[in-house]
């Protein structure tokens, strides 16, 4: 007897079929399961209400998106197995496991030296060795190991299915249409030539919207100056109780929470202490939550206005420029805290956050977009788009900004 097909409701692809029970047992992972309880974008929600889906919620629409173009593919004729199917699904499902708390926040923070595909990489291993190595093919796919190179790119590239739902889905839930793209309409262009993603000609419309969509998603959504603002104070926040642990300061914390707070975490301890791994896989936005509320009447007079401006939204002000802020600027500001608060320069300095940000959309040399024309030439969307300004958009934008905090006698 047929087992029941299992379907889920998506708000932005409507009903999503899971392809089989390997893939729900997958779904169903402890590991996968904890990105319900981290948001796709972080503290944007402090910019866009509406910003409140998890990452959990992107990996599937990512595994909906790479079930179509594999369908797309072999309707035109190109050998997909059943095996690699399975495996390239499997890995869009799991590429992001690895992210920590509000996702890209706290990358540099509570862990160091180590991205969190790295993690992703180990958590990968752990489901593997559960499952009897039936993840194999799935982990050299994502190490881009597998002959067929361009499976690789369906998982991580200029048009791979990660951009394709997330410019989708973070534009439905902010509400900022500009980045709603037409996924649909580029999967069925894609194609494969020398055992590379192209796209064919027809399609080179959708791909002009694609990277514009991409670019204006970057500079209203992802690098939003308040969501920027309240990143780094959330950053400064988790800083200042690692130093506090440091010193064997007693903090509230969740175990997991605890552990990355009092143990200095880097690559080698991922590597060598089993602790680490299963630590992190017990984190997520909830526990810095918790604790942040907590701390809010800490005696550190520098935790405790930190985690309030969080909590109540009393965000860092955030000023931005062309070029770098001056030192002295700077120092005023951290002078003016100190003495305000009556603490030391090094402990005010928490109060003010100065950095860069920058992009660029698209990279030739990285890994360009291929036009593929009806007599089988292809030629970079560089060259093919007589409307995008490439240039532009593969120009490096730096902006500088100060980020500090609100506070008046």
């Amino acid at each position: 007897m047929e087992k029941k097909r299992k379907i889920i409701n998506d708000p932005v692809f409507g009903f999503i079929n899971i392809p089989n029970e390997f893939i729900y047992e997958i779904i169903k992972h402890p590991y996968l399961q904890r990105l319900n309880r981290i948001r796709q974008l972080g503290l944007a929600s402090f910019v866009y209400p509406g910003a409140q889906h998890t990452r959990l919620h992107h990996s599937i629409g990512a595994m909906y998106l790479m079930n179509e173009a594999v369908n797309q593919l072999r309707l035109k004729g190109h050998l997909i197995t059943q095996e690699e199917s399975e495996s390239v699904i499997a890995c869009i499902l799991m590429h992001d496991i690895g992210h920590g708390p509000f996702s890209h926040v706290l990358e540099n923070t509570l862990v160091n030296d180590i991205h969190h595909e790295e993690i992703s990489l180990m958590m990968m291993n752990r489901i593997n060795r559960e499952l009897g190595n039936r993840l194999d093919t799935a982990i050299a796919i994502f190490q881009d190991r597998h002959p067929k190179k361009f499976l690789h790119q369906l998982v991580s590239g200029q048009l791979d299915m990660d951009r394709l739902d997330y410019l989708r889905r973070d534009s439905f839930f902010t509400g900022v249409i500009e980045g709603n793209i037409g996924s649909a309409r580029i999967i069925k262009m894609l194609n494969i030539k020398n055992d590379r993603l192209v796209v064919e000609a027809k399609g080179i419309y959708s791909i002009e919207n694609f990277l514009m969509s991409r670019r204006l998603m970057y500079w209203q959504v992802y690098l939003h100056k308040t969501a920027i603002a309240a990143e780094k104070m959330l950053i400064n926040t988790l800083k200042r109780a690692k130093h506090l642990a440091g010193k064997q300061v007693e903090l509230f914390a969740s175990p997991a929470l605890r552990y990355f707070l009092y143990t200095p975490v880097d690559r080698q301890v991922f590597q060598n202490d089993p602790q680490a791994l299963e630590n992190f896989a017990n984190l997520d936005d909830n526990d810095i939550w918790c604790a942040l509320k907590v701390w809010t009447t800490h005696p550190d007079i520098v935790l405790s206005t930190l985690s309030k401006g969080i909590v109540h939204r009393n965000l860092f002000k955030i000023e931005i420029k062309q070029e770098p802020f001056a030192e002295q600027y700077i120092n005023d500001k951290i002078l003016y805290y100190a003495e305000l608060f009556g603490i030391s320069g090094e402990d005010a300095a928490y109060f003010v956050s100065s950095d860069e940000v920058s992009t660029n959309m698209y990279s030739e040399a990285d890994d360009s977009i291929a036009i593929l024309y009806n007599d089988g030439s292809t030629v970079d969307i560089a060259e093919a788009s007589d409307m995008l300004n490439i240039q532009l958009l593969s120009k490096k934008i730096k902006k500088y900004y100060f980020c500090f905090l609100r506070y008046s006698k």
